[in-house]
Formats: structure tokens, C-alpha cells, sequence
């Protein structure tokens, strides 16, 4: 059973000066004619919508009936079609004031994208889901894998300040890993050197058994393409987080 119409703004606003108007809004328009059953309520809303435009009524009344419209069902493309129709005779100025209101109706609410998703906007490869080593990790970062045929080839984003503890690609032969920025500014520190301050386009080739660190500058998000050195009996060893002075340090660069 659908759920019945209840009407009580002619009582709220005339209920005092005009009781018998408020009573007909009330109690007949609304309580009987909108709850009778020979005709939906959403072709009562759009039969409504058009009755007030052909009367050139588009006050707050019209709106009302619009934002019932839409709670009833009518979607923006049916209230545009129909608004369309009816301007056909009843005249093109009472549609466009119609549609100023309808609008407004069915505006679309855009939600603000985040950091992440404008700096998404500025890279060709997808960031990806929180990364599952992120233990390894101070801040926040993100992996999402870009070929996992052939060569294996993933995308590492840090937001800014994101670094990896100290690590080390094990290889009996071969092994190692290359980076290759794509976005954002960031470092890479070999133990014993200088930090590499890496944009994009910077390719840094890391031989097995280096030990290393790479991240984020403090006020930049920061990708590379992290490529897989086919070698034999790989593996990779986390070590020590690097610590403020390091990352400080590297962060003059």
C-alpha cells in the first residue's frame, strides 16, 4: 500500500486568516485529489509541473512541485523532455523559466576531489590501493601492478613525506631492481652516497645486494615504475626505517 499523501502548509501559513483555503489545501487538494488512485503520483506531479508552467507560475510553488517531481520519481532527462513538450504550447519564455528552477532541482552535487585523485590527473598509470607493505613504509603509499607478464613491472606512489625503510634486493646472479620516475618529486639513496633527487623521466638502476632507500620530498606526491630484475634465488630484505636526519638531508637536494 503506498504511502498517503499528508499536506499541512495551508494550516502552517494561512490557518489563522484564511482557515476555509487552508482546509481546502489542506484536506481536499492534497488529503483527497493528490491521494486518490485512478492516477499515480508521479504523473500527478508531472501533470502538476505542466498545469503551472502553462499558468506562467514559476514562484516558490513551481519549485515545490518540481523537488516533488523528483521525490516521486521523475528523472532529469523525463523533467527536461517534458519541459521541452509543454513549451511547445505553452511557450517557449515559461520553459526557460522552468528550466532556470528545474536546475537548480536536479543539480548534480560534483564531490571535491581529493589530493590523491587530482594528483591521479597528473600521471598515466593508476596509483592503486594502499600498498601491503606498508610496514615497510613511513607514510602512506600506494602500489598498483602495471605487468605481471614477462617483466614485472609495478607502479609505487608516495604521498608527500612517504619513504621506504632501508632495503636490499638479494640475487645469487642477475637480480636487482630499476625505477623510473612518472611523477611527482622524490629521492633515492644508495648506503654511503649522496641522495639522487628524482622527477620524471629520472631512470635509477639499483644492483642486487645495494642497500637503499627511496620516497617522497616532504611537499611533493611522488610515482615510479618499480621493474623486476629477473635473477636467481631473489629475495628482499627490509631493514631500518631511515631516520629524520637522512631523510632531512636528503630532502635539501
Amino acid at each position: 500500500m503506498r504511502e498517503k499523501i499528508v499536506q499541512t502548509a495551508g494550516r502552517d501559513q494561512l490557518g489563522e486568516f484564511a482557515p476555509m483555503f487552508a482546509h481546502l489545501n489542506d484536506d481536499v487538494l492534497f488529503g483527497e485529489v493528490w491521494n486518490a488512485e485512478a492516477i499515480d503520483v508521479k504523473t500527478k506531479c508531472i501533470i502538476t509541473v505542466v498545469a503551472l508552467m502553462a499558468s506562467g507560475i514559476t514562484d516558490s510553488s513551481l519549485t515545490y512541485h518540481l523537488q516533488n517531481a523528483k521525490a516521486h520519481g521523475v528523472s532529469r532527462e523525463e523533467m527536461a523532455a517534458i519541459i521541452t513538450h509543454a513549451a511547445m504550447y505553452v511557450g517557449w519564455p515559461k520553459g526557460w523559466a522552468v528550466f532556470r528552477l528545474a536546475k537548480e532541482v536536479w543539480k548534480e552535487e560534483v564531490p571535491e576531489l581529493t589530493e590523491k585523485d587530482r594528483y591521479q590527473n597528473t600521471i598515466c598509470f593508476p596509483i592503486g590501493e594502499s600498498n601491503p607493505y606498508g610496514q615497510f613504509f613511513v607514510g602512506q603509499s600506494y602500489l598498483a601492478p602495471v605487468s605481471t607478464e614477462q617483466v614485472a613491472v609495478f607502479n609505487v606512489t608516495f604521498e608527500p613525506g612517504c619513504r621506504n625503510n632501508w632495503h636490499i634486493h638479494h640475487a645469487k646472479t642477475g637480480g636487482g631492481q630499476m625505477l623510473i620516475c612518472i611523477g611527482g618529486r622524490g629521492y633515492y639513496q644508495e648506503w654511503g652516497k649522496e641522495a639522487v633527487a628524482m622527477t620524471p623521466g629520472t631512470v635509477i638502476h639499483i644492483p642486487a645486494e645495494v642497500k637503499h632507500w627511496h620516497g617522497a620530498a616532504p611537499d611533493s606526491w611522488f610515482s615510479h615504475l618499480a621493474v623486476e630484475i629477473d635473477g636467481e634465488e631473489t629475495a628482499n630484505e627490509w631493514c631500518e626505517p631511515v631516520s629524520e636526519e637522512e631523510y632531512s638531508k636528503a630532502a635539501e637536494r
